[in-house]
């Protein structure tokens, strides 16, 4: 097995994962990496946060350093998108016309993201997912500009809070009265809406159809469902994403929402697939699970380079996010979409300092901290082990304990 091929088409987080895990358990085998940005893997949650102020350039988002990739002994197809796959001959096609054969593949193609109807090759229509979005959106946020940014989710979020922060004219777009409340649910969402309008953020609600555009083919603001229109001369769309899949079209590996992987990682043999464009099976909740979070991209890679070198699984560990808006350090650990109960464990929501406690069919299924990192871990053991809710009142002097 050491001297057999390995090709990881995708060289984000979950790409430089499986290599590096790969080395790390002894594989002395040859590994190509073939990805279609022009530079090496870097970090995308920064984006939104510290590279679109400015502070940060592109050489801050590197994963690894020059000397630490060439030590990991890849070759690099870099600039190259893969265009179509053939699981019998167990070849990868590229869009330059040449072909990569394999002994095993690890499909890590991520996501995209989605773009609003007639927003294509518009200037001032941006979204936010490579180095060379950030940057594209990051010319001219200043206090002489205006932004509108349509979607109320993290991403969202959290460039209303840069872009207000360099002066940016800023209206933040939401399907809901109180962005983010879906997931946080309104007490959280309402600490952060308030914090947005006291930073001279204005919030909209409403449904976006499409981008309109000026004689001279740049945008010049949105159409919403109930007929109205917001105008704007540089848009920003955070409106989801898509998974990269279109490539295995003719593979016949079944592709709908992402790759449906086993618990592994595995597809069909000799693939497999990790990070983002990867639903695997869970078997705990009894479905395929696709998660777009940055710490899963990294332990889909650990263990997919385990079980191509036949070792075994790591423990699952618990999804991690966290997200920067004005003075609120906020991070999550577990899920906590489709929560059912909430509870603050520590401190209070109004003041901005607090840990909570999100709960599921009646075991924790989440943990919440903004700005008080250190009790926030108190929590996360909880998380991992789903705690029945109904030990809180018995563990809450505990957890409490800052």
């Amino acid at each position: 097995m050491t001297e057999r091929h390995v090709v990881i088409v995708g060289t984000g987080a979950a790409g430089i994962s499986v290599l590096e895990n790969l080395r790390r358990c002894g594989f002395t085998g040859s590994v190509t990496m073939v990805g279609d940005e022009e530079t090496t893997p870097y970090d995308r949650p920064p984006l939104s946060k510290r590279f679109l102020t400015g502070e940060w350039e592109p050489e801050r988002l590197h994963l690894r350093s020059a000397e630490a990739l060439a030590e990991l002994a890849a070759t690099w197809l870099l600039g190259r998108r893969a265009s179509s796959l053939d699981v019998q001959a167990r070849r990868v096609f590229l869009d330059d016309g040449s072909a990569v054969s394999y002994d095993e593949l690890v499909v890590c193609t991520g996501v995209r993201s989605r773009r609003l109807p007639l927003s294509d090759q518009v200037d001032g229509a941006h979204v936010l997912r490579t180095v060379n979005d950030a940057l594209s959106l990051r010319d001219g946020l200043d206090d002489r500009s205006e932004l509108l940014i349509v979607g109320g989710g993290f991403l969202g979020a959290e460039t209303a809070a840069v872009a207000s922060s360099l002066g940016t004219r800023v209206t933040l777009l939401s399907s809901t009265v109180i962005p983010l409340a879906a997931a946080l649910g309104e007490d959280v969402a309402g600490l952060l809406a308030d914090r947005h309008r006291s930073n001279g953020v204005h919030l909209e609600q409403g449904r976006a159809q499409g981008v309109t555009v000026s004689p001279e083919g740049t945008a010049s603001g949105i159409t919403l469902d109930d007929g109205r229109h917001l105008p704007a001369e540089k848009i920003l769309m955070s409106v989801g994403s898509h998974p990269n899949v279109e490539w295995l079209e003719t593979s016949g590996i079944p592709i709908s929402d992402g790759i449906a992987c086993d618990e592994h990682g595995g597809v069909v043999p000799g693939v497999w697939a990790a990070g983002d464009v990867a639903a695997w099976w869970r078997p705990e909740a009894d479905r395929h699970v696709r998660l777009e979070h940055r710490t899963n991209a990294t332990e889909h890679g650990m263990n997919v380079a385990r079980a191509i070198l036949d070792q075994p699984a790591l423990p699952p560990s618990v999804p991690y996010v966290w997200s920067d808006q004005y003075d609120l350090k906020i991070q999550i650990h577990g899920l906590t979409a489709g929560a059912d109960s909430f509870e603050v464990i520590e401190g209070d929501v109004a003041d901005g300092r607090f840990t909570a406690v999100y709960g599921r069919q009646g075991r924790i299924c989440a943990a919440l901290g903004v700005n008080m990192m250190r009790p926030l871990r108190t929590l996360r053991p909880h998380v991992a082990e789903q705690t029945p809710w109904t030990e809180l009142d018995r563990l809450k002097p505990a957890l409490s304990l800052s």
